[in-house]
């Protein structure tokens, strides 16, 4: 299956179709889930949260302007601590600075900052390769798999899978190019 050459995140910009925000939150929900959990204490709460975090993301979205200190989940990270702030207080519960379960923790250090957003981007890429698995033949997702992420020869996995090199080194060339595509402009 293949998508429009422009990238979920590029679609959402323009005109975010309800398939389109479907899969944002299918990529992108498992990520804030992880940032609720680590700032609210109630499971409900951090649901609350990341409700709270798609609405203001789906009003602001068209606008936000990337820049190069200045990524998407630069920006969605600070959404999300942003409104946990204003639940906060809207509630009458004054976020702790010195609480270690809050975001703005990795942002105090220089390298924090950079392990958190390593672990995030990791994370997002696992999402989407979960989400992109069944949209490929599974030679083709095995083919890649293999060569990419089991690190293993392209020959060795053409012979088991009874497929030549080409194909192989084809099938890798797909997987991550759309990879590429669906986090396009989003996950940097």
């Amino acid at each position: 299956m293949d998508l429009p050459a422009e990238s979920l995140f590029d679609r959402l910009r323009r005109t975010g179709t309800r398939a389109d925000w479907d899969r944002f939150v299918d990529l992108y929900g498992p990520l804030l889930e992880h940032w609720a959990r680590r700032l609210c204490p109630r499971p409900d709460e951090a649901a609350d949260l990341v409700q709270d975090v798609l609405v203001r993301v789906m009003e602001k979205l068209p606008s936000f302007a990337g820049t190069e200190d200045r990524s998407f989940l630069a920006w969605l990270r600070a959404v999300t601590v942003n409104r946990w702030r204003d639940l906060g207080r809207r509630a009458a519960v004054r976020p702790r600075p010195d609480d270690p379960s809050t975001l703005d923790q990795a942002t105090t250090n220089d390298s924090l900052a950079a392990v958190a957003a390593e672990d995030d981007r990791a994370l997002l890429v696992r999402r989407a390769l979960q989400i992109m698995q069944t949209d490929f033949e599974p030679t083709t997702w095995r083919a890649c798999w293999e060569t990419v992420a089991a690190d293993r020869p392209a020959g060795e996995v053409a012979a088991e899978l009874g497929v030549s090199v080409e194909v192989v080194y084809a099938a890798g060339y797909r997987v991550i190019r759309r990879l590429r595509r669906e986090l396009a402009g989003g996950w940097e």
